[in-house]
């Protein structure tokens, strides 16, 4: 019997001993960094000729581990194994699927300063983010095993007619590709693993380039739990190369995808194209991205709003695709709301965040991402007013930090109002009115999250209807989705709206089987 389900409670970092702990699970992860990791196809270990490093962003010279450079016939041999193991596995009772989900859940419970340390550092997350990360790894564990429970088999909701034995049944596709980001590197893909497994599809992780160790960590928590083999292969490797491979191989049923709209676009032309040999259209599940705008009217509480904007905008620095990269404040309150905005983002701290709980603000992940970014804040100047930050922070050991930047006066069609830029740069956005504010908010290309202040009933109906995101909150930040109370997905060019965490997340896994015998 199972409980019902509730999310799992965050750290009290303000405990000394929960401090004590965590600075203990730092020493316990730096002592596992540095090792060599294989590919895992079919259960057993694979290694390559070539191998590229994961890095520390805080200290890029100090090697989180190595790992084996796959190529299209790894990702081919994967496939392969995957399709064996789908012969069985999809007969698998739900209920022992989902005694995966929750043996999984129990043990990252118990070891969950151990993952979240992990990620600080291997993509510099603060002691708080890392936190949240892992606890929502075990919500999607916990919420997906109930979920099977309930969804996979709905013959009860059938109409009666007696002159039939009637049964609707969800079963699983077959054999996917998961391809993850690094910014929530341990839940996102612990969603889409769990989800894909307890539905009975067998598939091959790819994890992102720059946090395959904890996506290791994860697939061990299966792996010794004795998931059978070829259920869950795990291949490293360039994108370009091996996600390419298991996209267009035929044998591939379905893609489930989360990371930006360039590689999104790409992976939903390839998979429309019916290769040789293909019996099905391939499922898309893409997640690809935002443009988040929190809108602010003159009869909101300017330093609620203010603190909801700075914690949308630099959380983890601006990486995540829900970050309110935007603000887009009504006239009469703008001047109110820049100034406190600037007040606070200058007390956030910077700093290699397995040095401190007090760091508020760590590392954007890489040089990629670091250059990228200050490009951006360059054509910023140019765009709007520097307000604060704007500066690459120097640090003896060559750490990929940047000043969390605010621009103001930045018109609401300017690039850096437009494009995603995943990193610690917001805009400022000076609207006439409320209908100006949400014309400006839909002026994008995406539609994941946004949030709204005020104190007017009206407005926030006229939001309700109006402001298309899949994610809307109102009087509160933009980003902090739970899973099985704010399920998540965007529209537009921000996805296919998959409501990860949410009641129908599942069946985008699965098939509608319906039998009827005649009595």
């Amino acid at each position: 019997m199972l409980l019902p389900y509730s999310p799992e409670a965050l750290t009290d970092f303000s405990q000394p001993g929960q401090q004590e702990a965590f600075r203990a699970a730092l020493n316990i992860a730096a002592a596992g960094l540095g090792r060599t990791f294989p590919l895992i196809i079919g259960g057993k270990a694979v290694a390559t000729p070539a191998t590229y490093a994961s890095i520390n962003p805080s200290r890029p010279a100090e090697v989180i581990g190595h790992f084996a450079k796959g190529d299209a016939q790894s990702a081919a041999d994967a496939i392969t194994a995957a399709t064996a193991a789908f012969e069985t596995w999809q007969h698998t009772p739900v209920s022992e699927r989902v005694r995966y989900l929750l043996h999984a859940a129990a043990e990252l419970r118990r070891r969950k300063h151990e993952f979240s340390a992990v990620m600080v550092y291997e993509v510099g997350k603060s002691w708080a983010e890392a936190d949240a990360d892992t606890s929502e790894a075990i919500d999607f564990l916990e919420y997906y095993a109930r979920q099977a429970m309930r969804l996979l088999d709905s013959s009860d909701q059938l109409a009666p007619y007696p002159a039939e034995q009637l049964s609707l049944t969800y079963i699983p596709l077959g054999v996917g590709a998961i391809i993850p980001p690094w910014n929530f590197a341990l839940a996102i893909p612990m969603g889409m693993v769990a989800a894909t497994l307890v539905t009975g599809n067998t598939i091959i992780l790819k994890p992102a380039g720059q946090s395959p160790y904890i996506a290791w960590l994860l697939c061990e928590l299966f792996w010794n739990a004795g998931l059978p083999a070829g259920v869950l292969n795990f291949v490293t490797g360039p994108g370009s190369v091996v996600g390419s491979a298991l996209v267009n191989d035929p044998r591939t049923r379905f893609i489930n995808f989360t990371g930006s709209r360039e590689v999104g676009c790409q992976i939903y032309e390839q998979m429309a194209k019916v290769q040789p040999g293909q019996k099905w259209l391939k499922r898309a599940t893409l997640e690809m991205g935002g443009k988040d705008a929190v809108l602010v009217d003159e009869t909101a509480n300017a330093e609620a709003a203010a603190q909801g904007i700075v914690a949308s905008a630099f959380g983890f620095q601006g990486q995540k695709c829900s970050a309110g990269s935007r603000a887009i404040l009504v006239d009469g309150i703008y001047d109110a709301v820049a100034i406190r905005v600037v007040e606070l983002t200058k007390q956030l701290t910077i700093g290699a965040p397995d040095q401190s709980v007090q760091i508020d603000q760590g590392p954007v992940v890489d040089a990629s991402a670091m250059n990228k970014i200050m490009e951006y804040i360059e054509l910023g100047t140019q765009e709007g007013e520097l307000l604060t930050g704007g500066r690459r922070v120097e640090t003896p050991e060559g750490g990929y930090f940047i000043e969390p930047t605010v621009f103001g006066n930045v018109p609401g069609d300017a690039r850096i109002a437009q494009e995603e830029i995943f990193g610690p740069v917001l805009a400022l956005i000076r609207a006439r009115d409320f209908d100006h504010a949400l014309e400006v908010a839909n002026s994008t290309d995406y539609g994941l999250t946004g949030a709204v202040f005020s104190a007017r009933r009206d407005r926030l109906e006229q939001a309700r209807a109006e402001f298309h995101v899949g994610n809307l909150y109102f009087n509160r930040k933009c980003t902090g989705a739970m899973v099985g109370v704010h399920p998540f997905g965007g529209f537009n060019m921000s996805g296919t709206d998959s409501k990860a965490g949410g009641p129908d997340y599942l069946l985008l896994f699965s098939q509608a089987k319906s039998v009827a015998e005649r009595l």
